[in-house]
């Protein structure tokens, strides 16, 4: 599957891709549809041994624009429910699901933001490369709704229960220095050192064993998948009501006239 805005580039055994919705690489089901289409397409080359995934812009990734997704996923049209690619509560997280079958390592270069889906795509990478300006924001009690992506077995296993929690429940913003700390991030860099730093890593991967290097990946995420599958049918059935609540329409409210949600509990 190609994308207009996902580009490949291909060097010494790595496999860069990178999204290119700049400014802040907004997601929607055909580009996430994409992204792990072009991943797993590339893992199942022999000739490749690592994947860099980046972006283009000043965020890594900020996840859905709720401007209009959380209006098509209330509101579907008539023919949306028959089209595979529409927005639709969960949809757009069976594909990121798939993420999670990529068979050699993954590294991201986390530059800017990486919030509420962002950050998902972020933890299905297996290491973060961040700079002191990287910030990841699980910004969905926020909203008004629950998290999704899977992030509820892919973060705790990242960060731990108690972190997880933290991120969860209080919104709370992890800049780069903490992200290092807890394990969010795995290196911290210079901005300008980026790209590189996450090229170094990815070839550092890619010139060690390639065969023991998947197995090695499967053994240590093994259990993985299951536990995103069985989290991502839960967090499905959470949005899908919470869509449609007074306060996420408060939360959307809020967050597009930069002001404090004031929220009823309905």
């Amino acid at each position: 599957m190609t994308h207009p805005e996902i580009a490949i580039t291909r060097v010494d055994g790595v496999a860069t891709v990178q999204i290119r919705r700049p400014p802040h690489n907004y997601f929607d089901p055909p580009l996430v549809a994409a992204l792990a289409a072009a991943a797993l397409d590339l893992s199942a080359q022999a000739d490749v041994r690592c994947l860099v995934i980046c972006a283009e812009g000043r965020s890594f990734c900020a996840g859905a624009n709720f401007a209009t997704s959380t209006r098509r996923a209330a509101n579907p049209p008539a023919d949306e429910a028959r089209d595979p690619v529409s927005w639709r509560p969960g949809h757009i997280y069976e594909d990121a699901a798939r993420l999670f079958d990529v068979e050699v390592p993954m590294v991201a270069a986390v530059q800017g933001a990486a919030i509420g889906g962002g950050l998902g795509l972020a933890l299905a990478c297996d290491f973060r490369i961040g700079t002191p300006r990287t910030r990841f924001v699980a910004n969905f009690a926020g909203l008004g709704i629950h998290h999704g992506f899977g992030i509820s077995a892919s973060l705790p296993r990242v960060v731990g229960p108690q972190h997880a929690a933290r991120m969860l429940l209080t919104g709370k913003e992890i800049q780069g220095e903490e992200a290092l700390s807890i394990g969010l991030l795995d290196e911290l860099v210079p901005e300008d050192e980026l790209g590189s730093a996450a090229d170094q890593m990815a070839h550092s991967i890619a010139r060690l064993a390639p065969l023991a290097v998947r197995s090695i990946k499967r053994t240590l995420r093994g259990g993985l998948r299951a536990e995103v599958l069985t989290a991502i049918d839960r967090e499905i059935n959470e949005q899908t009501w919470l869509f449609r609540t007074a306060d996420h329409k408060e939360g959307i409210a809020a967050l597009s006239q930069k002001r404090l949600p004031d929220f009823r509990g309905r």
